[in-house]
């Protein structure tokens, strides 16, 4: 099994199925495109083993506690790992995280987005170490998201070719 595999598996987590959109939602896009050695990754959602949006749903500051808004972060991790792995075969290909949009479904006033977002972050710094998983980032409030997912989150990545 490769490295970053491995150690998803060795911290209990899991890559989940491909998106499931819910009846009637059609996305006419790719979730990973690879151009030379770099991978541009669409917005993800926070996913169930199964590949449907993952619960509870809403926005972070309401709905939701920041603590799960930051887990549901990192569960957009796993789906663009997945993702990535579908495309390229192989996470340990990636050589670099480059850049990340994270987007936060926020109540009113909130205004935590960068520890929502450093759900995702930890776990990629966990995955890559702390020179393969740095990545430039933002952290930012939306007034909804699709489906009213409490976060989506895109970016790019370096790969090995």
């Amino acid at each position: 099994m490769a490295e970053v595999e491995a150690k998803i598996a060795k911290m209990g987590l899991y890559l989940p199925e491909p998106f499931k959109a819910p009846p009637g939602m059609v996305l006419p896009f790719k979730t990973v495109i690879v151009r030379g050695n770099h991978a541009y990754i669409a917005g993800h959602a926070p996913q169930a083993p199964d590949g449907s949006p993952a619960q509870p749903l809403g926005k972070v500051g309401s709905d939701l506690t920041l603590e799960q808004g930051a887990h549901a972060a990192m569960l957009v991790g796993l789906s663009m790992l997945a993702s990535l792995k579908r495309e390229i075969g192989d996470l340990d290909r990636v050589t670099q995280w480059l850049r990340v949009l994270g987007m936060v479904n926020v109540a009113p006033g909130f205004n935590s987005t960068t520890p929502v977002i450093n759900g995702f972050s930890n776990l990629i710094v966990e995955l890559y170490g702390p020179e393969r998983g740095a990545h430039t980032r933002s952290a930012v409030g939306m007034a909804v998201l699709p489906l009213d997912l409490p976060v989506e989150i895109e970016g790019e990545v370096e790969i090995a070719v």
